[in-house]
């Protein structure tokens, strides 16, 4: 693609196109735009457009084009072309600084996250220069400028807090602080100072704050990991003036400043190292009265998010992206000063906790917020240790949380207008999820039933924390790790609790709401054959609501618990009776059909898993319907997104299953497309495989005239990815497809394949793969098949007894030993860097795996062979009948003594001799 006139105005019509609301005008322009990205200039093109553009809304989407183009190709895999050319590379990085710089905000910050992801895999080797080009801005003065240098700086840098301490992320910090600590330090000052010249100015000082909120960050994130000598020489200047932001009162201003300097104070305070600081009675006493409890309180700007902008508000307090805050900031500190002083500090609070909650008896429609405070100030007490799956874990011994749920919590759970004092409602049911593991069972009992009456509330903050509530409660496990709750205890509600969940996805403002759509997958998954009365009606809404939210994928959570919930639907519902699978599928076909046609990308994942689910519960034969999808899906375009590779094979082998005679007879030309995948897939070091799932379920289902004449070809195929590529995951897969084939056509059949090939290969391929790695094989399954295939080998191939190959019988023996009674070997060469299967690139739909849709473990060789050391016996005791004396006098000459004795038992446990 030239940079010209011509392509910028092209470019700019398909941007156009791309915001039109008709899906038949967006799609095909996101379709186009997604085919010219492999263009070279074709980046160089949109930052062009968001530079010179006149129309602001063109630019901003080509901004936000770009950002997104480069999180899906910016990072260079292996196996994988190279996405962006060198020269755009350079060209990009030559030119995004400046372009970021003088941009306007909105597209300021997309091009600043652009730079953080090349800097991510960039900085500091191939991109030295950035560090110093942003510095030199701070010297212009202008703080559009230098708030963009910060916000970068910031997305850079924060990584420093969670990354395991290693010598080169030491090098890299040292790299970044000495060209960074001194400018950032003289910028604070020189900021600080034009606080006090500005005190007056609103609009300056809202401006000079977000520049001080993005410095305190990144002070943070530099001293994260340890303390560096430049900030240790430098700590009166920075805590000075933290102080005296830390008592900073100036009117104008409600700013996340505070929240910063109270966070750094938390910090400090939990190193043993500082804790003298806090020791003297009078300093604890001051810093819980003006520090926190002030900053406990329930703000306008929270009850304006509650109750207005809930979706953050919930962000914010459920998931703990409430850093910014003062309350979480004040909540942190708490836990900090627990560390060393629990018992003074309690008893400090206790008193606040009475008085707050005095007050609010006397008026409560006054003094709600008192409450409010009460509850976040006895849970930041309380709360010692958290984890996502169990809630509080550790609690502080010296705060009585049942009492406190039965006297104060309860009250307001059973009230019965679940609309009055929303937020009061909010506060008990989240007390009741995080001390979730603390409070009794027939506390959490008698809960229940109250947390689905306030699935009814009109507030989306309080009916979204009852269903987080409830399906959190609903996971929790009791002694012999069943559930805690069990369906029968919720026989009484079942009903209640589907008819509250499902009518509040009809509320405005909860149509899409994850938490929601997860309890009704927990609720399914809890309750089980319960459910089954309910499903004709369900399933009806829950294929409407995929209709629905396919039109505009937004919400990924959601979508993955709604596919969950079908999953669940048709599991349950299929056990108690297989033959209602082909009402679930005129129910999700027609729905299906739609998202397949439209090419929803986000949804094909999902709806070839729960294809195969369906076409895994029939039984030995597959519907018309399933045959006329076929062809499509062997189309390269499907196999050319990592997400889809997956569920894709899953579905295929599920065809295979259920219907190779079906293929091999009506679609026999198909073959070769099938054998495509799997030469497309054997190809790249993280899908192989896959590839090898689909191989060994050909192998193992098709009819054998139908694949004889690919046979050797997939064999040369496999011999030259060998030889390009040899890895520990392709030759352990390559082991169990040899074994399989052993045990499908027999070791004659295996060892004259190879000897086609190339004369005495079959000998190369004992001696250079089977014999010293089939100690790597791991699974139960795969060990049993490599076990039968290799006795096949020993025991069932007449030139292993009378040839050159005679050589590698014994060794070859010798490993079947191995593989039975030694550990496993999962040593890995150190040359072998495995990309992570799912360490996929940038935007591309990942795969998400449903849980509830997983495929049960499957055993090619099944019954035929109970214990494979058994079935060694056995061979070995018919073959020395064929030839007696034979493999007696092999064994004493060169079989070591321990695996002989290990032999001498399988036989006798055979109740069999040699002869």
């Amino acid at each position: 693609m030239e940079l010209n006139d011509a392509n910028l105005q092209s470019l700019t019509e398909f941007l156009r196109k791309t915001l039109d609301p008709d899906p038949n005008v967006r799609r095909p322009a996101e379709k186009f735009l997604e085919s010219v990205e492999g263009n070279q200039n074709y980046p160089l093109l949109l930052l062009t457009l968001l530079e010179k553009s006149q129309d602001n809304v063109i630019r901003v989407c080509a901004a936000v084009t770009f950002k997104n183009y480069i999180k899906r190709n910016w990072r260079i895999v292996e196996d994988e072309p190279n996405k962006v050319s060198d020269a755009d590379r350079t060209a990009i990085k030559a030119n995004i600084v400046n372009l970021m710089l003088s941009s306007p905000e909105q597209i300021q910050k997309q091009l600043s996250d652009a730079i953080s992801i090349i800097g991510r895999e960039d900085f500091p080797q191939k991109w030295p220069d950035l560090l110093t080009e942003m510095v030199t801005r701070f010297r212009s003065g202008d703080f559009h400028i230098i708030n963009g240098v910060l916000r970068t700086a910031h997305s850079l840098f924060k990584r420093y807090r969670h990354e395991f301490k290693s010598n080169e992320l030491w090098s890299e910090i040292k790299l970044v602080l000495d060209t960074f600590a001194l400018p950032l330090t003289e910028l604070f000052k020189a900021t600080i100072e034009l606080c006090q010249t500005h005190a007056t100015d609103v609009n300056a000082l809202k401006v000079l704050f977000s520049s001080l909120t993005l410095i305190s960050k990144l002070f943070y994130s530099l001293n994260f990991q340890d303390l560096p000598e430049f900030f240790e020489d430098n700590m009166e200047t920075w805590m000075t003036n933290f102080h005296g932001l830390l008592t900073l009162d100036n009117k104008l201003l409600q700013t996340n400043l505070v929240s910063n300097a109270i966070q750094f104070l938390a910090s400090v305070c939990e190193r043993p190292h500082y804790k003298h600081l806090f020791e003297d009675q009078n300093t604890l006493t001051s810093i819980c009265e003006k520090v926190i409890v002030p900053n406990m309180e329930f703000r306008s700007a929270d009850e304006e998010a509650f109750e207005d902008n809930s979706e953050e508000y919930i962000r914010r307090d459920l998931e703990g992206s409430d850093i910014d805050t003062r309350r979480r900031a004040a909540c942190d500190l708490v836990r900090g000063l627990c560390k060393f002083f629990e018992g003074p500090v309690t008893a400090i609070f206790s008193g606040y906790v009475s008085s707050m909650l005095s007050d609010y008896a006397q008026n409560p429609g006054e003094n709600w917020k008192h409450k409010d405070a009460a509850i976040y100030l006895v849970t930041s007490l309380a709360s010692k240790a958290q984890t996502q799956k169990h809630g509080i874990t550790q609690a502080n011994e010296l705060v009585n949380l049942n009492e406190f749920f039965v006297n104060h919590i309860l009250t307001d759970l059973k009230s019965p207008n679940v609309n009055e004092f929303p937020v009061l409602k909010a506060d008990a049911i989240k007390y009741v999820m995080i001390f979730r593991s603390q409070l009794p069972k027939d506390q959490l009992l008698q809960a229940v039933p109250l947390l689905i009456t306030h699935l009814q509330a009109v507030s989306t903050v309080e009916h979204t924390y009852a269903a987080h509530a409830l399906e959190r409660l609903f996971t929790m496990r009791g002694p012999n790790n069943t559930t805690l709750i069990s369906p029968a205890e919720m026989a009484p509600f079942t009903e209640q609790l589907l008819n509250n969940l499902f009518n509040a996805l009809a509320v405005p403002g909860s149509e899409e709401n994850e938490y929601i759509m997860k309890a009704i997958m927990r609720s399914f998954s809890l309750l089980q054959d319960s459910i089954v009365p309910y499903i004709p009606t369900l399933i009806g809404q829950l294929t409407q609501k995929l209709l629905l939210v396919s039109k505009n994928p937004s919400k990924p959570h959601f979508n993955h618990y709604l596919f969950e919930s079908l999953c669940l639907s048709v599991r349950i519902t299929c056990k108690a009776n297989p033959t209602t699978v082909s009402s679930f599928e005129e129910a999700l076909f027609p729905v299906f059909t739609e998202i397949l046609q439209n090419d929803v990308q986000e949804f094909l994942p999902y709806v070839f898993q729960v294809m195969s689910l369906l076409l895994e519960i029939h039984s030995n034969s597959i519907p018309s319907t399933y045959m006329g999808l076929f062809p499509h899906l062997l189309q390269p375009v499907l196999w050319e997104r990592t997400g889809n590779i997956p569920p894709l094979v899953r579905l295929l082998q599920a065809y295979l299953e259920k219907g190779a005679a079906t293929i091999a007879s009506s679609a026999a030309d198909k073959i070769p497309g099938l054998l495509g995948v799997f030469q497309k897939l054997i190809a790249s070091k993280a899908n192989d495989h896959q590839g090898f799932y689909l191989l060994n379920s050909i192998i193992e289902h098709m009819p054998t005239d139908s694949i004889t004449h690919y046979r050797k070809q997939i064999f040369v195929l496999l011999f030259q990815r060998l030889q390009s590529s040899k890895t520990t995951k392709f030759i352990k897969s390559f082991l169990v497809f040899i074994n399989l084939y052993c045990v499908k056509y027999g070791a004659i059949a295996l060892q004259e394949i190879f000897d086609s090939i190339q004369p005495k290969m079959f000998g190369m391929v004992l001696e250079k793969i089977i014999i010293p790695e089939v100690q790597k094989v791991s699974g139960p399954v795969e060990k049993k098949i490599c076990a039968v295939g290799i006795t096949k080998i020993l025991t069932e191939c007449p030139s292993m007894m009378d040839t050159e190959y005679t050589k590698l019988w014994t060794p070859l023996l010798q490993a079947l030993i191995g593989l039975f009674e030694l550990p496993e070997d999962d040593s890995i060469p150190d040359d072998e860097h495995f990309i992570d299967i799912e360490d996929t690139p940038g935007y591309q739909t990942a795969f998400s795996q449903l849980a509830f849709a997983g495929k049960k473990e499957h055993d090619p060789i099944g019954d035929a062979v109970g214990n494979p050391k058994i079935l060694l016996a056995q061979s070995l005791h018919k073959l020395s009948t064929a030839c007696p004396g034979r493999v007696p006098s092999m064994l004493t000459t060169s079989l070591n003594a321990e695996a002989l004795q290990y032999l001498q038992g399988y036989l006798q446990a055979a109740t069999v001799q040699l002869v």
